[in-house]
């Protein structure tokens, strides 16, 4: 299904929050997206989409999801495209043996954590997530993956908040957003 399909999906579907999970904020909420089954094909093809070349071949072997609304969207968008699924979960939630990658936040830092077998080099990596906004969760999973030798092969959001200006942190990327606001 063309992006477009998609788009119209997210617009329709996706709803706004105020005030959640602090006064200013307005969360885009994707659970009635998620209700959807024709909504929810749309925007998995579309993301799918930034794992295949012009002529439709896939050139990922794995696909992240950042946690945690991305879990819900790269699982589906690995399994499209015949790759692995890889979860980047927070700080002391995966069990065995990672790597980490410092970010910082508005107020402090935070901590994002990878299986250190997960990816090596010579991987072509797609990272997912739900939105785009400051780009330091996905600045970070970037590096994370780089770190392990992998290549980041794109970045694929429903989402992104252009006024917050994410984009300019991953300009050595291939994004796609599905959305943009």
């Amino acid at each position: 299904m063309p992006a477009s399909v998609a788009a119209e999906a997210l617009e329709r579907l996706v709803v706004d929050v105020p005030d959640f999970p602090e006064p200013g904020v307005v969360f885009k909420d994707i659970t009635p997206l998620l209700d959807d089954h024709d909504a929810l094909t749309a925007v998995v093809g579309a993301l799918a989409a930034v794992g295949r070349d012009q002529s439709g071949h896939v050139v990922v072997d794995k696909v992240i999801g950042m946690e945690s609304r991305g879990f819900i969207l790269a699982a589906p968008v690995a399994l499209e495209l015949g790759a692995g699924f890889i979860p980047v979960r927070k700080a002391g939630k995966l069990p065995w043996h990672t790597v980490a990658q410092q970010y910082a936040l508005e107020y402090g830092t935070d901590t994002l954590e990878l299986h250190a077998d997960a990816v090596t080099g010579g991987d072509r990596v797609l990272i997912i997530d739900d939105v785009l906004a400051t780009g330091g969760t996905a600045h970070a999973t970037a590096t994370l993956v780089a770190g392990t030798g992998a290549t980041v092969v794109g970045l694929g959001f429903l989402i992104e908040l252009e006024f917050l200006g994410g984009r300019s942190r991953l300009v050595d990327h291939k994004i796609a957003s599905l959305l943009r606001y």
